[in-house]
C-alpha cells in the first residue's frame, strides 16, 4: 500500500482534524484547507484506493454512503445546497478513497478547485 495523506497523517492521529461524524467504517472531517465555505472530507477508515477500487465491499460502501447522505443532508438545511465530488485516475491527488461536500462561495485563497 502506498502512503497518502489520509493514512499517514490523518487516521494516524499526526494531523489534527475537526470531526463531523465517525463510525466503524468511516471518518468525517473539516478539510484542513478548506476550497468552500462549508468543505467536509469523507473518507473510509480502511484504505481503499478509489470508488471502482475492488477491494471494496459493498457494505463498506453502504457505509460510506450512509455517512455522505446524512453529512450532505445537514448541509443543505443548514446553507441550502451541497455538491459530492470525488475524483479518479489521474484527476485524484490522494491515493485514498475520499468525497469532497462542498457549499456556500469558493474561498480566494483556493487555488486547487476550477
Amino acid at each position: 500500500m502506498d502512503m497518502d495523506f489520509y493514512c499517514s497523517q490523518v487516521l494516524s492521529g499526526r494531523t489534527s482534524v475537526a470531526v463531523v461524524m465517525e463510525t466503524a467504517n468511516v471518518l468525517a472531517f473539516h478539510q484542513t484547507r478548506p476550497s468552500f465555505q462549508t468543505h467536509i472530507v469523507v473518507i473510509p477508515r480502511r484504505h481503499v484506493l478509489s470508488l471502482i477500487d475492488p477491494s471494496w465491499s459493498d457494505d463498506e460502501a453502504l457505509d460510506l454512503i450512509r455517512a455522505l447522505r446524512a453529512i450532505a443532508a445537514q448541509v443543505v438545511d443548514r446553507t441550502g445546497a451541497c455538491r459530492v465530488v470525488t475524483n479518479l485516475g489521474k484527476y485524484q491527488d490522494s491515493k485514498h478513497l475520499h468525497f469532497h461536500l462542498v457549499s456556500g462561495e469558493r474561498l480566494e485563497s483556493s487555488l486547487r478547485w476550477p
